[in-house]
């Protein structure tokens, strides 16, 4: 009997072969992004409509994570399983509408069957197809090849390359029709509002702010109501403002700490002796991205917001922890 040692080495490299055997394989994948490829791009781009997947088994599984992704490019795309399409689904294809049926073989029966009914009112069918001889290659406008050498599994035979492959396919359409159509980041968070990912691409540091409680003294502040302003916001910090409500200064725990250390007595200080003049500010409207990266370069933990140079808030290092921002 093997040791655990010597078992979790050979796990180790089953593990690795796969990979490697997947990696191989999917080498000459790049030389399949030909002419037909570009012009299923600008099908897309032209057409109305919407990108219909369709596929039995595994690839069935991923023609769903395309449609995921396109819709979330910015591409309209829906999921129709095969089997279900010749029992009442083809009524969701509408005629500005690109059909993809990915399939590794190209001759499963539910596609054989499917692929002459989608042809019927003329929509255009892309085939995503590991056999360029299969009836569904052969009956489609325009192939997409997906072949490999051969699956990372030992007998050749559970579906794992090849549906890397499809993968694979799928995501460098949706690269392309991003690319084409200058898809950038504020277009991406209008599909992706939820989240750490949404938060990220939309949230800004006022919406922050105007969660928390919002410390505020004046110059003349005398230090132990100062005090008790940091400890009732629980922010550990106060905006000192003035009578215009402009900032001119911040008192954090460590100006506290710092007053106690530097004074012998304390009953004459007020908040323009023990605070900052030079506090960091962000404008409500800078992103919360942008604003964990000051952050966290400045080494500081509390950030006083502003708006038109009016104090707006307090945005804390935890408060980004507590929203994914970091």
């Amino acid at each position: 009997m093997s040791s655990p040692e010597n078992a979790a080495n050979l796990i180790k490299s089953y593990g690795q072969n796969a990979i490697r055997a997947e990696l191989q394989s999917l080498q000459n994948l790049t030389t399949y992004i030909d002419d037909q490829f570009a012009a299923v791009v600008e099908l897309l781009l032209q057409q109305k409509g919407r990108a219909i997947f369709t596929g039995i088994g595994k690839s069935a599984i991923i023609a769903q994570k395309i449609v995921a992704t396109l819709n979330s490019t910015g591409q309209p795309a829906l999921f129709m399983h095969a089997a279900d399409a010749i029992h009442g689904d083809l009524g969701m294809i509408q005629p500005m509408d690109v059909v993809f049926a990915i399939s590794k073989s190209g001759n499963t029966p539910e596609i054989q069957a499917l692929a002459p009914l989608l042809k019927r009112n003329n929509n255009p069918l892309v085939a995503i197809v590991g056999n360029l001889q299969s009836q569904l290659a052969l009956q489609a406008d325009f192939v997409l090849n997906t072949t490999i050498d051969q699956e990372a599994c030992p007998n050749n035979l559970a579906p794992t390359t090849s549906t890397t492959a499809q993968l694979l396919m799928g995501d460098a359409l949706a690269i392309a029709l991003i690319q084409m159509r200058g898809f950038n980041s504020h277009d991406f968070s209008k599909y992706h509002p939820g989240g750490a990912l949404g938060k990220k691409l939309y949230l800004q540091c006022g919406n922050i702010a105007e969660q928390n409680a919002k410390p505020v003294v004046s110059p003349n502040t005398p230090w132990k109501e100062v005090i008790l302003t940091i400890t009732k916001n629980r922010l550990g910090a106060t905006a000192v403002v003035n009578e215009r409500n402009q900032i001119v200064g911040i008192i954090t725990d460590g100006d506290v700490r710092r007053m106690l250390e530097n004074h012998a007595t304390f009953n004459h200080l007020t908040a323009e002796q023990i605070m900052g003049s030079s506090p960091i500010t962000v404008e409500a409207n800078t992103m919360a991205t942008e604003v964990a990266a000051l952050m966290q370069e400045k080494k500081i933990t509390q950030i006083l917001v502003t708006q038109q140079s009016i104090y707006f808030g307090v945005v804390h290092l935890h408060d980004l922890y507590r929203e994914g921002i970091l």
